[in-house]
């Protein structure tokens, strides 16, 4: 069962203005306004071409509101749900002009966050019947994070660090820089508040060795083997949480799952999951303009 809470407005709202101010510019739409009568209102249906999960219909609905308020949303299919090609996902009423300058920034936002959260549930059906979880990673388009990994949870996946300032993960670059996983451990643990986790990055087993020995929270288990993963599940027994990382795909995932971590991160889940394809259409009994009283 999908369990994830939608996002505040708070959110969501500037985020959509940003993108609308993007499209409309300075002067607005301005192939609408020159072919539609300002008083026309028309029905459109949010429709799925492709199989999938919806994800992000609360900023379809921002975008038509901020458009124009006159804009009723109905949805059918809410997030979180698997929606088969050719199934109606939402439909709008209200003034034609309104509904046209807002389709694509409500359709680019729906189609993103829909195919990273069916991208997601890919991976997570992939690994049923394993204790690991699927998790994202800071790979997201920039200002957009919060949505993507909203979307993330949408399909069933789980949410690792928002950003670098809610916890500690001391990667290869830290450890080589400071000079050694201890001195970097050490450091982290006399700076970080005793709120905040510390997460080690480890490519070798002899490394993990060495982790494990100053105590640390989570191990990121960086590109390791079968083997190896095996072999590090066994070693930390327990004591720390587990993450592999490093070119996990739907036929890889449930090999690594096996082993007995308990995370598998997954950068492509945000930085390229493909879209899913959703349209905006006339429903084929709809009527093409009606005129406001």
């Amino acid at each position: 069962m999908k369990s994830f809470a939608p996002l505040p407005a708070i959110v969501i709202e500037p985020i959509v203005r940003t993108a609308l101010l993007e499209d409309l510019g300075r002067c607005g739409d301005l192939t609408s306004d020159a072919v539609i009568p300002c008083d026309c209102t028309t029905t459109l249906v949010l429709k799925a071409r492709q199989p999938g999960v919806v994800a992000g219909l609360d900023l379809v609905a921002f975008t038509f509101l901020l458009v124009d308020p006159a804009i009723d949303m109905h949805i059918r299919r809410p997030d979180g749900s698997d929606v088969a090609a050719g199934e109606t996902v939402a439909k709008v009423c209200g003034p034609a002009r309104g509904l046209l300058a807002a389709e694509r920034t409500a359709l680019n936002f729906l189609s993103r966050l829909s195919g990273i959260a069916t991208a997601t549930a890919t991976m997570v059906d992939a690994v049923r019947g394993h204790k690991a979880k699927i998790v994202c990673t800071r790979k997201t388009t920039p200002g957009l994070r919060a949505l993507e990994k909203y979307a993330v949870r949408v399909g069933g996946g789980a949410n690792h660090r928002f950003g670098l300032d809610d916890a500690v993960l001391i990667k290869d670059n830290h450890i080589a820089i400071a000079g050694d996983i201890r001195t970097a451990v050490g450091r982290a643990r006399a700076a970080a508040g005793h709120m905040v986790k510390i997460e080690v990055e480890v490519d070798t087993l002899e490394q993990l060795e060495v982790a494990l020995r100053v105590g640390v929270d989570a191990v990121l288990l960086d590109n390791m083997s079968l083997e190896e993963l095996t072999r590090a599940v066994q070693m930390v027994d327990g004591r720390a949480i587990t993450e592999a990382s490093g070119r996990v795909t739907p036929k890889t995932a449930p090999a690594i799952a096996a082993t007995g971590v308990d995370l598998i991160s997954v950068g492509w889940l945000t930085h390229s999951a493909p879209i899913l394809d959703i349209g905006l259409d006339m429903p084929v009994d709809g009527n093409i303009c009606a005129h406001l009283n």
